[in-house]
């Protein structure tokens, strides 16, 4: 009987578009929309942690950031687009509804696989690696490349007319725009060989309007205002929902988080400095084996974890052979874990 192929991590690229806004340009911006309401200096940053955040310009589209992730991928693992036997496009956004982003991707880059979307929110990348890891194990094809390329700047509210309108739009103040790719191929799965070595999922779809974007969807088709294309919080919920589910997480992914727990390094969604140190809490990571991003580059949505992973590397907080995890946490609310061993 022929041995099961396990998907293996070759290369990892994030593209960060050049221009950056700090958030005391956000509130510049905030001031000069004329809303009723100003924050004062330094609450967005008190709140959130966050310094700035990276934003595409004018005309750029979440394929175009996409591509140029994916470029760098292919390039860094020395492989041709002729190669790919499967193209995914995973992240929030999109370029369009109708067709798939990935055939736009698909497109610029020059490749003839067979393609498709796959979105999760903010877990989009990891149930991706999900789907590219099982579709490689069961011999459907051999090479993989994820591409994600994240907008989310787009979502942000600018005249707000109080406070309390502030908080719920807070999330769009912290997003960034990004770009990420990750090539998988198949090799073999022998006990000291790299790859995804497990993978656990979960949901509590109950707290699936916490977060959202509400346009775009059948509920709000064509919107008669621009309201209905602002991210919003309703209230704690979200935040509520990922720390009421720690102990179902630790139950369901036990195993993967004890392993987590002794890898050489931790990726895990970050939206806050806050919520940083109180992920690391709640799940017993090592704080020494995690590396914060969010208040330098912002919340990059689904290329929040490839991009803790380019940096991880590029510190030397990981070389080939180590384990890795990368946990997501995303709107819905669903979370997910890969251990991977480079």
């Amino acid at each position: 009987m022929p041995a099961v192929p396990r998907a293996r991590l070759v290369a990892t690229a994030v593209h960060l578009p050049p221009r950056y806004r700090t958030v005391s340009e956000t509130r510049e911006r905030i001031a000069a929309s004329g809303g009723a309401y100003v924050p004062p200096p330094g609450l967005i940053e008190d709140l959130t942690g966050v310094r700035g955040v990276h934003v595409r310009e004018p005309g750029t589209q979440a394929s175009d950031l996409a591509v140029a992730a994916a470029r760098e991928a292919l390039d860094a693992a020395g492989a041709a687009v002729g190669e790919l036997d499967l193209l995914l496009f995973a992240a929030t956004c999109q370029d369009l509804a109708e067709p798939a982003t990935a055939h736009v991707v698909a497109a610029e880059l020059g490749a003839h696989c067979p393609v498709f979307d796959v979105k999760n929110a903010c877990n989009s990348v990891l149930n991706a690696m999900e789907t590219a890891s099982a579709l490689i194990a069961a011999g459907r094809y051999r090479t993989v490349l994820i591409a994600c390329g994240e907008t989310t700047t787009d979502v942000a509210r600018w005249r707000v007319p109080d406070h309390e309108a502030l908080i719920r739009a807070m999330p769009g103040y912290t997003v960034s725009d990004a770009g990420a790719a990750l090539l998988l191929t198949a090799g073999p799965a022998g006990a000291g060989d790299p790859g995804v070595l497990s993978m656990a999922f979960g949901a509590d779809s109950s707290a699936w309007d916490a977060c959202t974007v509400e346009a775009g969807g059948s509920r709000n088709f064509r919107p008669v205002d621009d309201e209905p294309t602002y991210i919003r919080l309703n209230g704690d919920l979200l935040r509520n929902a990922a720390l009421d589910s720690v102990p179902w997480v630790l139950e369901r992914a036990g195993p993967e988080i004890e392993a987590a727990r002794e890898a050489a390094f931790v990726a895990f969604h970050q939206i806050s400095t806050q919520q940083f140190h109180e992920t690391i809490d709640k799940l017993g990571l090592p704080a020494d084996r995690c590396l914060p991003t969010i208040a330098e580059h912002g919340n990059c949505a689904a290329a929040s974890l490839p991009l803790q992973l380019v940096r991880a590397r590029e510190t030397s907080r990981v070389e080939p052979g180590d384990t890795v995890a990368l946990l997501g946490m995303a709107s819905g609310f669903s979370f997910g874990l890969a251990l991977i061993r480079l």
